[in-house]
């Protein structure tokens, strides 16, 4: 069963644009920790299958976006670790 605060999380996701204040703000009142140990936490709640239980949608999406950024981070090094460097 998902506990109390990751299923905020995951509802703090399905909405936090709609917050006034930064982000990284919020997250640090709301969750008491700084955002990379939120977003660590969360990388946790997200394979947790419980978490699809509670909000799919939410679930899915951040799964897609972080697979759509991982993809990029893996292009972007292959391109730049291709030791081309121009004509000799």
């Amino acid at each position: 069963m998902l506990s109390e605060r990751h299923a905020a999380m995951l509802d703090f996701e399905r909405s936090w644009w709609s917050n006034e204040e930064p982000r990284d703000q919020v997250v640090r009142a709301r969750f008491q920790c700084s955002p990379e140990e939120y977003h660590a936490e969360l990388a946790a709640v997200l394979a947790d299958p419980d978490a699809l239980g509670h909000d799919p949608l939410v679930v899915r999406r951040l799964k897609r976006l972080r697979l759509r950024a991982r993809k990029l981070r893996i292009d972007r090094d292959a391109t730049a670790g291709s030791g081309d460097t121009g004509p000799a």
